[in-house]
């Protein structure tokens, strides 16, 4: 894995920091795909992690592409229109796709601003908790450019078509009251209760039982893209392997002896 992740653990909670705050967490250099991939492959195959958080260090969550590296044409950047393209799928995309593929729950804890690919990577998330600092942007326009990350894609899903052209047709940043609003982010806590509040919620999601808890987030995706009778063919399928684990014996002693469940995944 490249330095551009850092892990740290607690329980069953992963911590992943974006450690590159002297150029604002900017994405991507040519590895970051390769990091992410990575860090997700190793978090889906460990059944002892039930959360993943991911946050920035210093100022910013991600600021984005480098806008040097642009007028440069260098890295991602550098060559021909067809090379350009090809980096765009081996580096950009592989971020998204393993992001939007990891089994476990994402909470992103928006520490800064972010901006373009950087405010993407933080909507693939499925909970986000924004600092009072956060700030967010898709400013591929302004630019030049178009959201070459998917973000026409995921944008409308997390706020609607409406405010997602808004953004994107006029440049204009939002301020973390403004997301929450939008509901871009679930909510916004003081800045320096971020991690807190962040590793908390975390703490929440990774005491539920394990198998159900991927089968559900699972869900969720697959819903956003399924018509209500394939959604129901799938929970009735999905469900009926959930009543056989010993999670469920346990979950249902535990609600009818009031006491908290023990769920070992399996």
């Amino acid at each position: 894995m490249s330095d551009l992740i850092r892990t740290e653990r607690r329980g069953g909670v992963l911590i992943w920091t974006l450690a590159r705050p002297d150029r604002l967490n900017a994405l991507p250099d040519l590895t970051d795909g390769d990091a992410f991939a990575a860090a997700c492959d190793a978090a889906n195959g460990d059944g002892d992690i039930r959360c993943v958080v991911l946050t920035g260090e210093g100022r910013a969550f991600s600021a984005g592409g480098d806008l040097k590296a642009m007028r440069d044409r260098r890295d991602l950047f550098a060559g021909s229109g067809a090379e350009i393209r090809e980096r765009y799928r081996r580096v950009v995309h592989r971020i998204v796709r393993s992001l939007y593929g990891l089994e476990l729950p994402l909470i992103a804890a928006i520490n800064g601003p972010a901006m373009g690919l950087g405010c993407d990577i933080a909507g693939l998330a499925d909970i986000r908790i924004a600092s009072d600092r956060a700030s967010f942007g898709v400013p591929f326009l302004k630019l030049g450019l178009i959201p070459g990350d998917g973000g026409s894609w995921l944008l409308p899903r997390n706020i609607g078509h409406a405010r997602a052209a808004e953004m994107l047709f006029t440049g204009r940043s939002i301020d973390a009251e403004t997301a929450e609003r939008w509901g871009l982010v679930n909510r916004v806590v003081p800045h320096e209760r971020l991690m807190a509040e962040a590793l908390a919620e975390a703490e929440v999601v990774a005491a539920q039982p394990p198998q159900a808890l991927r089968i559900a987030k699972s869900l969720l995706r697959q819903g956003r893209d399924m018509s209500l009778d394939q959604m129901l063919e799938l929970s009735a399928a999905t469900q009926a392997l959930a009543h056989l684990t010993d999670d469920h014996r346990e979950g249902v002693s535990a609600v009818i002896e009031k006491r908290p469940g023990r769920f070992e995944g399996r």
